[in-house]
């Protein structure tokens, strides 16, 4: 009898999870065998795109949704403060790569970008002073800058300013030492640079059709999308990295954790300027609030990217809805992922949310010249031939089973894993990208604790100097840390302080 190929580690999606998953791994145990199986002919085809998404680079300095204000006006900074440490640590990953000379230069996928808050109103302003003031007496956010003067912003802003009413009252904040990722780059340089170890495979062009249990772990049944050839690989662990595509494996899995799990996909669309004569005036990521009654996804802001060395700007998100999971998925996705399990948390979310579908359903009716009106209010000077829609990816926000209200919905990412570890799936969306390496983190202790807290610790260590908690709490280790990030990323240039970095 024929036995089936055999690994120790099957990674489906070639997208930043996996790439990043697929290193770490191999950095922790070069022995390890794995394969990554990707459905598509080339890495980061989905979300990982850098025209899929836009905000990248989150690092809670401006994403004014990540500091919720209370009744009683207080601003709660927890987790802009977790999110910006999980940054840290996405930092220390690519850092420690880069130093290792095979990997190649960190420009190619970070730049340096400020990060800036920008509101309009009494009220807004006043929560973005309340905001300032309770962010900028924490270590991490002690760089930040807080204005109301015209002058200043039109610094600051200089595309955003021209054309505005006199006596509009505002307010931003700015972070000078923000970044610009480029996760598309990101995860093809992790991938080259996984396949010039020994035992370390990308498949492209091959679709994962069943996933069974076996005596020590999975057979995963892969075929090939041109070809039509099947063949059987038996892997210790298995990975689920596919962005919309996660949720019908881990349903296919069985596992007992996937119970429950639905997902709603939303789809995305940007304005996109490419004209270097608007670009030039506009160098930062600008983030305001969401209007009155729209969800997190819809927060405006209007951002530089840096792709392949070329500087463009993008303004959203415009949300849509399609029953697709993927951008190149099936409109069957959603329908088919219909279960006896997940029918209930279902119709619940859809019930209590007839809000945000009269949002998508407007969103995907409006005009260009309406998606226009919405750009000016932050560039009240716009004009219509600069601009044109760009598809964004597709994001599968997750449905989930809740005690009191039967099922919500949740925005944000969830790590679900067998209680064995020899499966675990990623579901979910923003900030993923960007907080990644955390993510990946802590898969690795859930599914590997032994391997994680003995054999592993010490490598572990040496890569990641210091993790979340300690960020979040020790300023003068947070302080080092940054600056030594910063340097061997080649953000700033090097200055005595931290030359010595090993």
């Amino acid at each position: 009898m024929a036995h089936n190929e055999a690994v120790d580690v099957v990674l489906v999606g070639a997208g930043i999870m996996s790439a990043t998953l697929a290193v770490l791994l191999k950095e922790l145990d070069p022995a390890i065998k794995l394969e990554v199986v990707e459905l598509m002919d080339s890495g980061a085809a989905e979300s990982s795109n850098p025209w899929n998404n836009a905000g990248t680079g989150h690092a809670g300095l401006c994403e004014l949704n990540y500091t919720p204000q209370a009744a009683d006006g207080t601003v709660d900074i927890k987790k802009a403060v977790h999110i910006n440490t999980q940054f840290e640590v996405s930092k220390q990953f690519w850092s420690y790569l880069t130093k290792k000379g095979t990997f190649g230069s960190s420009k190619s996928f970070i730049s340096p970008v400020p990060h800036l808050s920008y509101v309009e109103g009494e009220n807004s302003v006043a929560f973005l002073k309340e905001r300032f003031k309770v962010l900028s007496q924490h270590h991490a956010f002690a760089d930040m800058e807080y204005t109301e003067d015209k002058a200043r912003l039109a610094e600051w802003m200089p595309l955003m300013m021209p054309g505005r009413p006199a006596d509009q009252v505002l307010a931003a904040t700015r972070v000078i030492n923000g970044t610009d990722v480029n996760f598309g780059a990101l995860t093809n340089q992790l991938l080259k640079h996984l396949t010039s170890a020994p035992d370390a495979q990308v498949r492209y062009c091959k679709r994962v059709t069943d996933l069974k249990r076996n005596k020590d772990g999975w057979t995963v049944s892969i075929k090939d999308v041109n070809s039509g050839s099947t063949r059987d690989v038996d892997a210790k662990f298995v990975f689920l990295g596919a962005g919309g595509a996660a949720l019908p494996l881990l349903q296919a899995s069985g596992i007992e954790e996937s119970k429950g799990f639905g997902g709603f996909p939303i789809s995305g669309q940007w304005l996109r300027c490419d004209n270097p004569e608007v670009v030039k005036h506009h160098q930062a990521k600008v983030y305001s609030l969401a209007a009155v009654g729209s969800p997190p996804m819809s927060v405006p802001h209007l951002d530089t990217r840096v792709v392949d060395g070329k500087k463009s700007l993008l303004f959203g998100p415009y949300a849509g809805f399609t029953t697709k999971f993927l951008k190149h998925g099936s409109f069957m996705d959603l329908p088919l992922s219909v279960r006896a399990g997940n029918i209930g948390p279902m119709l619940a979310v859809a019930k209590n949310n007839m809000d945000l579908t009269k949002y998508l359903v407007s969103e995907v009716m409006q005009s260009m010249e309406q998606r226009l009106e919405s750009l000016r209010r932050f560039y009240p000077q716009a004009k219509a031939e600069d601009w044109r829609l760009e598809v964004a990816g597709q994001r599968v926000q997750i449905i989930k089973k809740d005690p009191k209200k039967g099922g919500i919905l949740q925005f944000g990412t969830e790590l679900v894993a067998a209680k064995d570890g020899s499966l675990a799936a990623l579901l979910g969306a923003s900030p993923g990208a960007s907080v990644t390496v955390s993510i990946m983190l802590e898969l690795i202790e859930k599914c590997f604790p032994g391997k994680a807290s003995g054999e592993w610790a010490a490598k572990l260590a040496e890569i990641f100097p210091a993790r979340e908690k300690v960020l979040e709490t020790d300023a003068a280790l947070y302080r080092k840390i940054n600056a030594q990030n910063n340097v061997a990323l080649e953000l700033v240039e090097a200055s005595s302080e931290t030359e010595s970095y090993a």
